[in-house]
């Protein structure tokens, strides 16, 4: 029997809207009931309003808080947890689509691959860490002021080549990361057409 072959919905490499749609990150230390949670949820609201995508580590605390926030708002995106573990029974109540990686501690440097900027609440040696990917790779990091650990170490640091904006506020740390974004996808664009 033959096989059939089927033409792809969109042209080869097109993206579709969904694909198109920023990725933000929440990073930052997963101690429930924080004050760093309330603030998370804050952040993961107006990264719904903003119409992103969210990725997280998708357990408790930070995490727990953004991907809370995001679909109490009713983002018209995704949250994505990429959990340390092996079980999407791991994952906050609020994640829409958990991946279990199985790589432990490994599972920063996953999300820092699988967003295009990140926003810093807290956090201690992993949160640097992402940290650190990430401005290596050149994506844009907020840091959000009053989170203290992570956060409270970079906001408003030159880090290298790159001074990590601190932001006053979850709105104000969208805006800000959402900006740098546009700005890095000009100067990225600008390279490649040289």
């Amino acid at each position: 029997m033959a096989r059939e072959e089927h033409s792809p919905a969109r042209p080869e490499g097109e993206q579709n809207q969904e694909q198109r749609r920023p990725v933000i990150g929440v990073i930052g230390d997963g101690m429930p009931g924080s004050d760093r949670e309330r603030m998370a949820a804050e952040v993961g609201a107006a990264l719904a309003r903003a119409g992103v995508h969210l990725v997280c580590g998708g357990l408790g605390g930070c995490m727990a808080g953004a991907s809370r926030g995001y679909k109490e708002a009713n983002g018209p995106g995704i949250c994505l947890g990429l959990l340390p573990g092996t079980s999407r029974d791991e994952a906050n109540p609020w994640v829409d689509l958990a991946i279990p990686t199985g790589v432990n501690s490994a599972q920063g440097a996953l999300v820092a691959m699988a967003v295009d900027a990140a926003i810093v609440l807290g956090g201690g040696g992993g949160t640097l860490s992402e940290v650190g990917l990430l401005l290596r790779d050149g994506k844009p990091v907020v840091a959000l002021d009053g989170t203290g650990g992570a956060a409270g170490l970079i906001g408003g640091q030159q880090l290298g080549k790159t001074k990590v904006p601190l932001a006053h506020g979850a709105d104000q740390a969208v805006r800000m990361v959402l900006d740098a974004l546009r700005a890095h996808e000009n100067v990225r664009a600008l390279d490649e057409s040289d």
